[in-house]
């Protein structure tokens, strides 16, 4: 038997793909910026030229494409469009190598800079990382890149540590970055300040003002549509979020809420809503305010109202009310007297002849044992009692009224005069604080008497800030009533008040409630509780 002989063949990379030997290497590059700044916009500029210059004047080389996020967070790739572009032609065999400046431009999370180099490698596809000298076609193990990949996503994370802890300082001072981008009825100011755009504010006050008169939000987006108003990013189709948003947005009132949301995970940049997690801090009057300040909290109200509505047709609530509709004013005040339940407006055909009536809802869904004694109301009788009652506080009864609601606002804002004012007890506050800090600084070993006082002061601090809220939240809720009543008495008047027909519209800025005892008797509530018992006809 002859002896075994074994020869070395050395290596020849070129040989294992007769293409790359054929043609010019197609060379990509990937640069990113962080952040929008203009230093940084530079730079981005400065990046994409280089890359050009170096892969055009490279004999070996030719330019795939310059792929680059500008402004664009390299935590995860997931919303870095240009860089999945560049995986995707990667993937279509277009790319032949990968030129980038750094890891950290490449990704700053570990994984996903491994994954990506995994995929590409195993698409015989290398990436060259400048800085680090790193080619992955020559690497024979990750553990460098690991590392190194590692070290930038811990650097990315001090940094956006950084970042945050600057953010919330400014907060605290009530600084912050005002977004004018797709934001209704604000820009940038020649002092840098918010300013209105006219035009724009129109558009909001719109909004408010059709919310306000008993206009749902499909109607609202019914209305902008078809007069042509465009979105605040130029489309010409509203969505009911969006003017949900509107309507609930404080800025519009002048105010600004900080911290409303907060980044949960920083590698996947995961943003949840702020509900108690981290300090939120208020500003009020940082801006010109586009709704009044008295119109804003009716608003919040009226959309409290209709978010408390219980869903139609269920067992356990009998007496529910269903979707708030802007269509009839009526669906949301009038009330049987006899079980609580809302009416509903039907259509009966009795001998051909339709016949319009309201009729509650109990009785209507599940019959006399519900609701036995409701009677059901021919809406013509009911739209003249309606318009008799507003009538006869026109013709005689408006001192008894302005009477009535100026007591109903004295006992909304009794409970405030009896308490400290606001002012008081900030300076309270202030004086425990300094007392608060001296004791501090006495506090070098465990001292019982000292802790106590401590935790004895921090309670009192605790309390008077609630009380400090309470009496502020009180004072709004006056600013609105007053402002009811004084809308109230302003609509009633002979020279404002268009008495000639039934209005839905009327019927929502003024008329709280109206209780149907029997087929001859409703009572109407209006707006700061006067009231006014009506005969039916």
């Amino acid at each position: 038997m002859a002896q075994k002989t074994v020869t070395e063949i050395p290596a020849n990379p070129l040989l294992g793909d007769l293409r790359k030997r054929k043609r010019k290497l197609r060379v990509a590059a990937y640069c990113r910026v962080s952040t929008e700044e203009e230093e940084q916009q530079n730079s981005f500029e400065v990046q994409v030229a280089y890359y050009t210059d170096k892969i055009t004047h490279h004999e070996g080389w030719q330019l795939a494409g310059i792929f680059a996020d500008d402004g664009i967070s390299g935590v995860s790739t997931k919303k870095r469009e240009q860089f999945n572009k560049m995986i995707e032609l990667c993937r279509k065999k277009k790319i032949d190598l990968v030129l980038t400046k750094s890891i950290s431009r490449f990704a700053r999370n570990t994984l996903d800079c491994i994954k990506h180099v995994r995929i590409l490698k195993s698409w015989g596809i290398p990436v060259i990382f400048e800085k680090e000298n790193i080619d992955t076609s020559n690497m024979n193990s990750e553990m460098i890149l690991t590392c190194l990949s590692s070290f930038a996503q811990a650097e990315s994370e001090s940094i956006s540590g950084n970042v945050t802890k600057g953010i919330r300082m400014g907060y605290r001072q009530g600084r912050f970055s005002f977004r004018y981008k797709n934001f209704l009825g604000y820009r940038k100011g020649p002092d840098g300040e918010p300013e209105i755009v006219p035009e724009e504010a129109k558009i909001i006050r719109l909004i408010a003002q059709n919310y306000l008169n008993g206009d749902s939000l499909r109607t609202i987006k019914e209305t902008l549509e078809s007069m042509g108003i465009p979105t605040a990013t130029g489309n010409q189709n509203w969505s009911t979020e969006a003017i949900q948003r509107i309507l609930q947005n404080e800025k519009y009132m002048g105010d600004v809420l900080l911290q409303k949301t907060y980044t949960a995970d920083f590698v996947e940049g995961k943003v949840k809503k702020n509900n108690g997690e981290l300090p939120q801090y208020y500003i009020k009057d940082n801006h010109p305010a586009i709704i009044p300040r008295k119109m804003f909290y009716q608003i919040q109200e009226e959309i409290a109202r209709r978010k408390s509505k219980k869903p139609a047709n269920t067992k356990k609530a009998k007496t529910n009310r269903g979707r708030f509709t802007s269509k009839y004013a009526l669906s949301e005040r009038l009330v049987c007297g006899n079980c609580g339940c809302y009416f509903r407006r039907v259509t009966w055909s009795i001998h051909g002849r339709k016949q319009i009536v309201w009729r509650c809802i109990n009785r209507l869904e599940f019959g006399p044992k519900s609701c036995g004694n409701s009677p059901s109301l021919e809406e013509t009788a009911l739209h003249t009692a309606i318009l008799e009652a507003i009538r006869s506080l026109v013709q005689g009864q408006q001192e008894e009224m302005a009477s009535t609601l100026q007591d109903a606002l004295i006992h909304c804002i009794a409970g405030e005069k009896e308490e400290a004012s606001p002012i008081v007890i900030e300076n309270k506050i202030k004086e425990l604080e300094i007392e608060f800090d001296r004791l501090l600084v006495l506090v070098v070993d465990e001292n019982d008497i000292i802790d106590h006082k401590l935790k004895k002061i921090s309670e009192t601090i605790l309390k008077l800030k609630r009380q400090k809220k309470r009496i502020e939240c009180a004072a709004e809720r006056s600013e609105v009533m007053e402002s009811k009543v004084k809308e109230v008495m302003g609509l009633i008047s002979a020279e404002n008040l268009d008495l000639t027909e039934y209005s839905d519209t009327l019927v929502y800025r003024i008329i709280e409630r109206i209780t149907v005892f029997s087929k001859e008797e409703i009572r109407i509530r209006f707006i700061g509780g006067f009231e006014i018992t009506q005969p039916l006809h």
